[in-house]
């Protein structure tokens, strides 16, 4: 994926969080907008797995062990347990791991690259569902190219409806 898809999620998820917790008006939406979509993208930090000459199809190699739903798991436990001081420990960590725990699914609906460990410690297997409609990015670099382009236009297409939502305008309710 192109990435688009991933910030989609994160920025929806801010919204939907701002709904049952509005303090902080404006600044604490795009807070937890930005918050959200950087654990959204998260798993991703494996392409240093490229630059240690790490294998793709290696545990810890690219779409590996941080794309798995335990990573997501820890990734939740961990913020759960820094914002525990502020009374919000579950509410975040919930948040935080599902939220990270999109991230592998959708990569497993991308039509490129050797699938995905989902189930990584428990299975080495790399997963693909049999739809695959999200077109794979070119990694690195070749972003910036023509099948980049397109990648990012396909996901902006079926990740306008969560980006819509996150950025509507808030409506004031009026109380009659």
């Amino acid at each position: 994926m192109a990435s688009l898809g991933h910030i989609a999620v994160g920025m929806a998820a801010g919204r939907l969080a701002s709904r049952t917790d509005a303090r902080g008006g404006t600044a604490a939406l795009a807070l937890r907008m930005v918050g959200l979509s950087a654990l959204s993208l998260l798993p991703d930090v494996d392409v240093v797995a490229f630059h240690l000459h790490i294998p793709y199809g290696a545990p810890f190699g690219h779409r590996g062990a941080s794309h798995s739903l335990v990573a997501a798991l820890v990734i939740g436990v961990l913020a759960g347990l820094v914002a525990r001081s502020r009374g919000c420990g579950l509410r975040v960590g919930l948040y935080a791991a599902l939220v990270t725990a999109t991230h592998g699914p959708l990569d497993a609906l991308t039509d490129g690259g050797r699938g995905v460990a989902l189930l990584w410690p428990f299975s080495l297997e790399r997963f693909f569902f049999p739809w695959t409609p999200i077109p794979v990015a070119p990694i690195g670099i070749g972003i910036v190219s023509a099948r980049g382009l397109f990648v990012a236009s396909t996901e902006l297409l079926y990740f306008a409806p969560l980006f819509l939502y996150a950025l509507w305008p808030r409506g004031s309710r009026q109380r009659r």
